[in-house]
C-alpha cells in the first residue's frame, strides 16, 4: 500500500499566492481523508483509485466548507473584507469544480454522479440546520448531531462501493471520528468570543440560560467581557472537553473491535492526534 500524501497533492490546487495574502481557507479535512484513503485501500476494485478518490473528496469538501466561511454581511464595504469574501466564493467555486475535471479525465463519471448526489444531501442538510437556528428550535446536542451529519455526506457516499464487512462499519466509523473533530472545533471556538453565533456553547446557553442570558447572545455586538464571564458560567470549554473524553473513550472501544490486522493499526495511527490533543495541559474550570 503507498503512503498517504493527500495533503501533498492537493497543494497544487490549494495555493495560491492571491488567497493566503487576502483570506483565509478552512482546515484541511484531514481525519475524514486519511479514513476514506485506508478503507479505499482495503478494497480491491477501488485501490488503485485511492489517491484520486480521496483527493477529490477532499478538494470537494474544501470547496463546500470554503463557502460557509463567506460572511452574509454582503453590504460590507471595506476594501479588504470585501476581497476576502470575494475570493472565498471563488476559491470554494473553483476547489469545488476540480472533481468534475480530475474525474473526467480519468473516465469515473459514476463517482461524479454519487458525489454530486452528495453534495445535494449535504447542503439540503444545511438548509434544515439554518431553518431550525433561525426559528430557534435547535438544542446543543441537536446542532452537534446535524453538524456531524452534514460534514459526513461526501465520505459517506462511498459506503456503497464498499466492499463485504468494510461497508458494514466504514459509517459508524466515519461519524464517531467525525463527532471528534466537531468537537474539537467547538472547543476552539469557545475560546474565541467572536466565533460564538451557533455555536455549541451558543445553543447551550440559549437552551439553559436566563432570559437576560439569552437576550446578551441575541445582540448583534454583546459586551465580550459579560460573554466571557457567561462561558465561564456555563463552563463551556470544560463541558466540551468532557464530552470529547467520553467520545474518545467510546471510539477506541469501536476501533479495538476491528482486531490487529493492518486496518486496525492505520485507523489507531490516525486516532493518535485526538489522544494527543486531550493529552496536552490546558487551564479549564473542572466540570
Amino acid at each position: 500500500m503507498s503512503s498517504y500524501r493527500i495533503p501533498e497533492i492537493a497543494k497544487p490546487y490549494i495555493e495560491y499566492d492571491m488567497i493566503q495574502k487576502y483570506t483565509e481557507l478552512p482546515r484541511f479535512p484531514e481525519f475524514r481523508t486519511r479514513l476514506l484513503y485506508a478503507f479505499l485501500n482495503k478494497n480491491a476494485s477501488l485501490s488503485g483509485n485511492s489517491e484520486l478518490f480521496a483527493l477529490v473528496t477532499s478538494l470537494v469538501q474544501l470547496g463546500m466548507d470554503t463557502h460557509d466561511m463567506v460572511s452574509n454581511h454582503s453590504n460590507d464595504k471595506e476594501t479588504i473584507a470585501a476581497r476576502s469574501r470575494q475570493l472565498k466564493v471563488l476559491a470554494g467555486d473553483y476547489f469545488s469544480s476540480r472533481f468534475y475535471h480530475l474525474l473526467s479525465q480519468a473516465g469515473q463519471i459514476d463517482l461524479i454522479g454519487t458525489l454530486s448526489n452528495a453534495i445535494c444531501e449535504a447542503n439540503r442538510l444545511k438548509m434544515n440546520l439554518y431553518l431550525s437556528m433561525k426559528q430557534w428550535k435547535l438544542t446543543a446536542e441537536e446542532y452537534i448531531k446535524q453538524s456531524v451529519d452534514i460534514k459526513i455526506q461526501l465520505f459517506l457516499s462511498f459506503s456503497g462501493l464498499l466492499e463485504d464487512v468494510y461497508s458494514i462499519v466504514w459509517p459508524e466509523t466515519l461519524r464517531r471520528f467525525t463527532l471528534l473533530e466537531v468537537l474539537i472545533g467547538e472547543i476552539n471556538r469557545s475560546e474565541a468570543a467572536h466565533d460564538f453565533v451557533g455555536s455549541w456553547g451558543y445553543w447551550h446557553v440559549m437552551q439553559n440560560g436566563t432570559k437576560e442570558e439569552k437576550k446578551l447572545l441575541q445582540t448583534e455586538e454583546p459586551d465580550a467581557f459579560k460573554l466571557k464571564n457567561l462561558w465561564h458560567k456555563y463552563k463551556i470549554t470544560a463541558q466540551l472537553y468532557h464530552m470529547l473524553e467520553q467520545q474518545t473513550a467510546q471510539l477506541q472501544s469501536t476501533l479495538a473491535e476491528f482486531g490487529t490486522d493492518k486496518l486496525a493499526a492505520e485507523l489507531q495511527h490516525i486516532s493518535e492526534p485526538l489522544r494527543n490533543y486531550l493529552a496536552a495541559p490546558r487551564a479549564i474550570e473542572e466540570i
